[in-house]
């Protein structure tokens, strides 16, 4: 569907993309997120045909963006942030406008025109000027002159940026619906919003795709070695020659003892450090439950513990690309 191959564009010595590569397949919402100033929007221009790249290519259902931008452009709705709508128009004159634009048969105008319009539920207002109308409005037409012509691709740049509560749950019903007969790809710095809506999560830091991977996966993924939080009856030294002897446990945090109950951060061996060939092993809940049940001291608390997408997106972005940057230095350091 998309391809994005070795992208990089700069800005005299700034590099805002650098050597960006990524597919997007079919059928799916895909989230791009990533601080300001790290490449989301110079991206999306880049796929959109808006801005020429450095280096690099793009590849829309096999079209070269810049070498076959008329068909490449055909498979593309696009909505940028602030939408380029005309002021001085009605809802119904800037969507005719936007047909002829795009090309579409005489004879299918008026159609597509009304069935925007019920998408995006602007019946009410489609005879007044576009000045007039609430930002929320306003954002609709833009999203109605981006799904016109019912493009295979549809992109949206912050599509909910600026509107109020109701708004947003009415966007992000509309964009789910889309969803069924169109491949979405929205940036947005509403972690929230990403988790709620996308089947799948890019995140882009300093111009470099960081992660890439469902939202479910990316919370197991960056939870690394897992950690359980458990609570029990007893005291320390009796749960802590319990710990030593349930499989799958890597080391274990003692908290203070208060009242009689142990707390305890388990950290749970990583998938290299068990035993792969053993496909039935049990989950290390399972194996902590029956162990303190046969020994009888009771277990107030079993939590697993995982990484918040927030907390993801501020390890990939910050502490991630660190590590990144200082791997450069040190591979530069080691040449020279």
């Amino acid at each position: 569907m998309i391809e994005v191959k070795n992208l990089t564009k700069r800005y005299g010595s700034h590099l805002a993309v650098d050597n960006l590569s990524f597919t997007v397949e079919e059928g799916q919402i895909y989230g791009f997120l990533g601080p300001n100033g790290a490449g989301k929007s110079t991206t999306m221009n880049i796929m959109t045909g808006y801005l020429g790249a450095t280096e690099g290519q793009v590849l829309m259902n096999g079209h070269d963006i810049l070498k076959e931008p008329e068909k490449a452009k055909k498979c593309i709705g696009y909505l940028p942030e602030l939408p380029p709508l005309y002021m001085e128009m009605t809802v119904s004159e800037y969507l005719q406008f936007a047909a002829e634009l795009k090309k579409i048969p005489k004879n299918e105008i008026e159609k597509q025109i009304k069935d925007v319009i019920r998408l995006t539920m602007l019946e009410e207002v489609k005879e007044r000027l576009i000045q007039n109308l609430s930002k929320g409005y306003r954002q609709r037409v833009g999203l109605a002159q981006a799904i016109l012509g019912f493009p295979e691709i549809i992109i949206l740049d912050e599509p909910t940026v600026g509107l109020d509560p109701k708004q947003i749950i009415e966007i992000r019903e509309l964009i789910r619906s889309l969803a069924k007969n169109h491949t979405v790809i929205l940036s947005s710095h509403i972690l929230a919003e990403v988790r709620e809506v996308c089947d799948h999560i890019m995140i882009i830091a300093e111009g470099k795709l960081v992660a890439s991977d469902t939202p479910d996966n990316l919370e197991n993924l960056m939870s690394g070695q897992g950690q359980i939080e458990i609570e029990a009856r007893g005291n320390k030294a009796a749960v802590e020659e319990l710990l030593k002897s349930v499989e799958g446990v890597a080391s274990a945090e003692y908290q203070e003892e208060t009242e009689g109950i142990v707390k305890v951060m388990i950290t749970e061996k990583s998938q290299t450090e068990k035993n792969q060939t053993d496909k039935n092993q049990k989950d290390i809940r399972e194996n902590l439950f029956f162990a303190f049940a046969d020994r009888k001291i009771p277990l107030l608390t079993l939590k697993q513990n995982k990484s918040s997408l927030e907390e993801i997106f501020l390890e990939l972005t910050q502490n991630g690309m660190r590590k990144v940057n200082g791997q450069k230095d040190n591979k530069e350091g080691k040449k020279s």
